[in-house]
């Protein structure tokens, strides 16, 4: 089969996933007021879903290395399509908290199986090309929802993006059935049943410290990731811009995001990750200081399509980096590990903003305050880049 269809559907999934994400941070403004929800409670929403990412994402990562890439992330697709349209249903908070953990499960188990398909179908000199093009469907998810709401009627009711992002990984699923081809083959998996413990799949065989660096770049690209995805809006907003314009910030971000994938992932394909993620995330701590002060629209705006041009594009090209520190039969596991820890990071960001907002924190110290967690990321990957990979 022609790689590229695959690899189109496994885009077609970060679409969807980046929709659904984005549509809680969009559709937050109204969201709350109807359920009763302050700043507090608002950071749990958003964490929530990433919970059950950090879950989703090590068993999934772990059953497709014994079962397959190919079933475990299907029905992956299923659940997270199911539960996105279970928000429609909710009418109170410890409602709203468990379909978004249950919808959760399903990103988090698709995430390390998108990551393994694309190092298995890619040659290695395109690798994180490859995946920087099929997880520039998160932005490209994301923008839609912020496109939306500036093109739909202005009174559309909130609960029509979730009726979206719910249906269409619903059509989705037949396709991948048909379409999808199984990467991981029969022998490997009969390997990895009985030889490859998680244990050694993370830290055998030299793996330890890559596997740790791996973390500790993940960890603080997700906490920034998901503070920014989930509040920008309410920072601009803050910053006393109208809260109808506070999408096109959002909308500037993921589509700088997707340049900034795109190119990364070249420059590390033929340069390896060194400079160029590092240089990444140096040019990210100057763009994270100016955004915190901007407060005119244009600013804004500029500041956070280049923090998304520079964020992302070192986050997606380390979703094709990170898979080839393990074997085939330890893929997963190991991807899924990975996942798994930055999506605690993704559940810090949106959770502490929340608190420090609450606490009276301004929007300009909150933003500045990323600039370290970004020197953390810098310095990790800096250093994985000396360890030598499986392939």
């Amino acid at each position: 089969m022609n790689k590229f269809v695959p690899i189109a559907l496994c885009m077609a999934v970060a679409v969807l996933e980046g929709f659904d994400i984005q549509a809680m941070g969009v559709a937050a403004p109204r969201l709350a007021p109807e359920f009763g929800l302050g700043a507090r409670e608002m950071g749990w929403v958003f964490s929530i879903n990433n919970i059950g990412m950090v879950l989703g994402a090590a068993l999934g990562g772990w059953l497709a290395d014994r079962v397959g890439r190919k079933p475990v992330f299907i029905g992956a697709v299923a659940m997270f399509g199911l539960f996105t349209l279970g928000v429609v249903v909710t009418r109170d908070f410890e409602s709203l908290l468990a379909v978004r953990v249950l919808a959760g499960l399903g990103f988090g188990a698709a995430l390390p199986n998108m990551m393994a398909i694309a190092t298995e179908l890619s040659d290695p000199v395109r690798r994180s090309s490859t995946a920087a093009l099929i997880f520039c469907g998160f932005p490209i998810g994301g923008g839609t929802v912020a496109l939306l709401t500036q093109v739909l009627p202005a009174n559309l009711d909130w609960r029509a993006l979730f009726i979206m992002g719910g249906l269409l990984p619903a059509l989705l699923v037949p396709i991948l059935f048909r379409f999808l081809p199984e990467t991981l083959p029969p022998e490997v998996r009969g390997v990895q049943k009985v030889r490859a413990p998680v244990f050694k799949a993370l830290f055998g065989e030299g793996r330890a410290v890559p596997s740790l660096l791996l973390w500790l770049t993940f960890l603080p690209t997700l906490l920034i990731l998901y503070l920014i995805l989930n509040w920008l809006p309410t920072l601009v907003v803050a910053k006393g811009l109208d809260k109808a314009i506070a999408p096109q910030a959002s909308l500037a971000f993921n589509l700088g995001s997707v340049a900034g994938a795109l190119l990364l992932g070249r420059l590390v394909d033929r340069f390896g990750p060194r400079w160029p993620m590092t240089l990444s995330y140096a040019a990210l701590i100057g763009t994270l200081m100016m955004l915190g002060t901007a407060s005119e629209l244009a600013m804004i705006i500029t500041l956070s399509g280049i923090a998304g041009f520079f964020l992302l594009g070192a986050n997606y090209a380390l979703y094709g980096v990170a898979p080839a520190y393990y074997p085939t039969a330890m893929r997963g596991t190991g991807s899924g590990a990975s996942v798994a820890v930055g999506r605690v990071g993704s559940i810090l960001g949106p959770a502490v903003a929340g608190v420090l907002l609450a606490g009276g924190t301004t929007a300009t110290n909150l933003v500045q305050y990323l600039a370290p967690v970004a020197a953390v990321a810098g310095i990790a990957v800096f250093v994985l880049s000396f360890f030598r990979r499986e392939h």
